[in-house]
């Protein structure tokens, strides 16, 4: 069912994509009509787009109204279990990215999925927000191309690519539910005459960010008091674990020093307050996916398991890690021995 655009519109959309000549369109926005249609023909799967398009004759609000969505919402829910037709809903989101309109809708449904990216980017990152069959932490990729949607089948390779001696840049690896992801952190440090200094986050929790300048600057000697810290997530993905952690601060130190990281090197673990690292979840599985790209090096607290195929350096503090992390440091520790 399509209420935003014409069957005609519709139409030249598939044929330029292909592959849609089994698609049976229903250009009405009729909460009454749609659910006749459902219930007489019984397709397999059905498409709504969108929810918020959707009028019951019987209500006198508006279309898109909380009383019209949650009126939809429900006829469709009790004609998709009765008919067996499993139903996708599409819904507008607010300038937040929730879901707009009345929570009912989000309590019926059994599953919500949303897209996130950069709209001047062809990736992007599919999330569950709820399902009552599976994990929400999963996360499909995907790029856009003039054939519509294409999976990226492995995103480590478009996201954890660095160029060799760029100062402000670290490869972070990151759990995305069970998915593992190399992920390149950049960052820019850079003087300022402001009585606060900014700290600017792009895929990255501000406050987080916020708490590792603090940490970099109390116990591991890289003063960013009077400097402003940009941080972004390469893509436009954005990082929620706080595994990450140890990879935004080599990033953070590599800009404030002038120094690059060292090549071929990963980073991943939880910052403390105290300046310590903490284990982050599934590290044998970050450590395969490192070493599955070509990584042969990875700085990551204590604990770790020893292979032969990477490189584990094991740091108990952050100093530490920044002294293994960085070309400079490991330029001087090697003519001190």
């Amino acid at each position: 069912m399509t209420g935003e655009e014409s069957a005609a519109q519709v139409s030249l959309r598939a044929a330029r994509l292909g592959g849609a000549e089994a698609v049976e369109i229903l250009a009405e926005t009729e909460l009454d009509t749609v659910c006749a249609t459902l219930e007489t023909e019984r397709p397999d799967v059905c498409v709504i787009d969108s929810v918020q398009t959707l009028h019951a004759s019987a209500l006198g609000s508006a279309p898109g109204s909380v009383a019209q969505v949650r009126e939809a919402a429900g006829r469709l829910l009790r004609v998709a279990k009765e008919a067996g037709v499993a139903t996708v809903l599409v819904g507008h989101v607010t300038k937040d990215g929730a879901v707009a309109g009345p929570r009912v809708l989000e309590h019926l449904v059994d599953c919500v999925l949303q897209f996130e990216g950069d709209r001047y980017r062809e990736h992007r990152v599919l999330r569950a927000t709820k399902n009552r069959f599976g994990s929400t932490n999963e996360l499909g990729v995907f790029e856009m191309t003039a054939a519509g949607l294409v999976g990226v089948p492995d995103p480590s390779e478009v996201f954890g690519t660095t160029h060799p001696g760029e100062v402000g840049a670290a490869v972070g690896c990151a759990l995305e539910g069970t998915r593992p992801l190399l992920l390149e952190i950049q960052a820019l440090v850079a003087p300022t005459d402001l009585a606060m200094p900014r700290r600017v986050a792009t895929g990255v929790d501000p406050k987080r960010l916020a708490m590792i300048v603090a940490v970099l600057g109390r116990h591991a000697g890289v003063p960013l008091a009077s400097a402003d810290v940009f941080v972004n997530v390469a893509g436009g993905v954005r990082i929620e674990e706080p595994g990450a952690d140890l990879a935004v601060a080599l990033a953070i130190s590599s800009a404030a020093r002038g120094v690059p990281v060292r090549e071929g090197l990963a980073a991943f673990g939880e910052i403390g307050l105290t300046g310590r690292l903490r284990q982050p979840s599934q590290v044998e599985r970050r450590l395969d996916e490192c070493a599955k790209l070509g990584i042969v090096a990875a700085v990551a607290p204590p604990g770790a398991a020893e292979r032969t195929s990477i490189r584990v350096v094991s740091a108990e503090t952050l100093r530490a890690a920044i002294t293994a992390g960085l070309e400079k440091e490991r330029r001087v520790e090697e003519a001190a021995a």
